[in-house]
């Protein structure tokens, strides 16, 4: 991303067991504005990465405004390298066959395309006051009494018992 961004998103995903309760967790700050947002959800199967690629999803679907400039900053090297080495632009020519979670990397390019996104890699669990937030979050979510459930990753699942 060549102009500073308007909009920060700080993400981060949990799953307990791994597969098994998973919850993500999002802050969104605006640059220069005392504005900030969070959001999150618990699932009751489902994996880290899933949750770590769900939470940066959600990030951009609730932005307003199209061709927003943001920085989505993740300790989430699955899905930071993805994007900045261009991985997923290969998976999407090739259908994404023999790739995990295509469900979410299908929802994540329609929404990345709407809005000028750079990614931004930070080490997890370093005192980093929104990335701490973040892991709260998905922790707090993984476990609520009320789960959502993960369709696609449940579907694909069952086929393998």
């Amino acid at each position: 991303m060549n102009t500073s961004p308007d909009v920060h998103i700080y993400t981060d995903g949990a799953a307990k067991g791994n597969p098994g309760n998973g919850g993500y967790g999002v802050v969104m700050e605006w640059v220069g504005k005392p504005y900030k947002k969070e959001f999150y959800e618990g699932f009751r199967h489902t994996t880290n990465n899933r949750m770590e690629l769900l939470a940066v999803i959600v990030g951009l679907e609730k932005l307003k405004n199209p061709k927003t400039k943001v920085l989505v900053i993740s300790d989430s090297k699955y899905v930071v390298d993805a994007v900045e080495k261009k991985w997923v632009f290969g998976w999407e020519k090739k259908g994404f066959a023999g790739k995990k979670n295509p469900d979410l990397w299908k929802r994540f390019l329609k929404i990345y395309h709407q809005h000028h996104v750079g990614f931004k890699w930070i080490k997890g669990h370093n005192n980093h006051p929104q990335n701490e937030r973040c892991d709260a979050l998905a922790v707090m979510a993984s476990q609520l009494n009320e789960l959502s459930v993960d369709v696609f990753y449940e579907k694909e699942e069952s086929k393998l018992l």
